[in-house]
């Protein structure tokens, strides 16, 4: 009986924890001269494709959930924001990330936010929010970010990173350069579940990634696939490892159980071999 009260209450700590449309539409702060209206559209993997046609397969490959969409009104002018709840804070950032633009500003809101002043785009918990403004002014983007900022806190006050970026070296990384990659992780299908980031050394650039093949026996099967596809023996076990991509130059890696990191330079500029697989193996791999 006491089992079943625990696994009840648990229940309701994970629903009541995911936030209802009503629930969201709470959290929108009051903004003078600006009205919150009273419609609430909804869209489900069902009909998401409704409001957003082509992209909707994207956002269900990254485990979309649910869309709210609210507005603000000032008079002909309006601010519309979409938020899409996904299964995990991880989804909504490989969702915010695929999406990211080089061309727009950065912002410190929620977990990472980045917009102008006719859009606003930012990753908190488990959702990735768009707003997006009637007209290209000033005050249009200031209220947004302003709207942003109280919303996100209201979702999820302490928003961060996945976790697993606390693994990787914070020394010589680039801003704004972290992304989840559902699938085809730099164009390969068999590569799933990428955490990636780019850095600068030495006037090389390059990305380093992590994966979790949930156990030694599937990244065996992920590796087998790789060294296949790049014609190598397969004759190989685990440490260190250099995968000969043709499409993305040398791969240095390390394979330590179910874990794959590596690092690359997609123009196959030379990259510092013993000193970043040492980083890597001590930030990764050492207890």
């Amino acid at each position: 009986m006491r089992l079943s009260v625990i696994i009840i209450l648990s229940l309701f700590v994970l629903v009541s924890s995911a936030q209802t449309p009503q629930e969201l539409k709470s959290y929108l702060p009051k903004m003078q001269a600006w009205k919150i209206t009273e419609e609430i559209e909804i869209f489900t993997p069902e009909n998401l494709f409704e409001r957003i046609n082509g992209a909707a397969p994207l956002f269900i490959e990254n485990n979309f959930r649910e869309m709210t969409s609210m507005e603000y009104q000032k008079g002909e002018n309006y601010i519309t924001i979409q938020a899409y709840r996904h299964a995990s804070p991880t989804d909504a950032f490989g969702m915010y990330t695929s999406e990211r633009s080089e061309d727009l500003t950065f912002y410190p809101i929620g977990a990472e936010a980045q917009g102008d002043n006719m859009g606003l785009y930012f990753y908190v918990g488990s959702f990735y929010v768009k707003m997006s403004a009637s007209e290209d002014t000033e005050s249009n983007g200031k209220a947004m970010r302003q709207i942003a900022k109280l919303f996100a806190e209201k979702i999820d006050s302490q928003a961060d990173y996945p976790e697993v970026f606390r693994k990787f070296p914070k020394e010589k990384s680039l801003p704004y350069t972290k992304f989840y990659t559902t699938t085809n992780y730099i164009g390969h299908e068999f590569l799933k579940g990428v955490y990636s980031c780019e850095y600068e050394d030495g006037g090389t650039t390059f990305q380093l990634f992590y994966m979790d093949g949930k156990s030694k026996e599937e990244m065996k099967t992920i590796l087998d696939k790789y060294f296949t596809f790049t014609k190598q023996s397969l004759d190989f076990s685990e440490g260190k490892l250099l995968l000969k991509d043709k499409y993305n130059g040398n791969i240095l890696c390390i394979w330590n159980g179910q874990y794959l990191v590596g690092i690359f330079n997609e123009s196959g500029g030379v990259i510092p071999e013993s000193d970043w697989l040492d980083r890597i193996q001590q930030s990764f791999f050492s207890k």
